[in-house]
């Protein structure tokens, strides 16, 4: 039996999490003081997801905040920041605005945090 000891980032307590898991199949989760730990839990040891953040140039060389409308698999995240490393963007921009559409192949797309005039 494998154990994986976490902490739940889903709110501040930020509970110890223990996953028990066999053959890759999970059997307990303990720990968590809310139902959010059990889920962000059994997500983290299968599949973690990150929300990406991160500023991207515009056009004209003002910095624009942009992140990921849904989290995105954790092993994405490298070639997520390459590709928003390569993107053009000129304003106007909206906030909610999608600068970079299905980043990765992930289904997921990253959209500007602000307006930009």
């Amino acid at each position: 039996m494998e154990e994986r000891l976490i902490t739940c980032i889903n709110c501040p307590v930020g509970c110890r999490v223990s996953v028990k898991m066999e053959g890759g199949e999970i059997l307990s989760v303990t720990g968590n003081t809310c139902p959010r730990g059990d889920k962000y839990a059994r997500q983290e040891v299968v599949m973690p997801m990150r929300m990406v953040t991160a500023v991207v140039p515009l056009s004209d060389g003002r910095p624009l905040s942009v992140k990921t409308r849904t989290p995105i698999p954790k092993k994405d995240i490298a070639a997520c920041m390459k590709a928003l490393s390569e993107t053009k963007i000129s304003a106007p921009v909206k906030a909610g605005d999608v600068v970079c559409a299905d980043v990765c192949g992930t289904g997921v797309d990253v959209i500007a945090t602000r307006d930009a005039e």
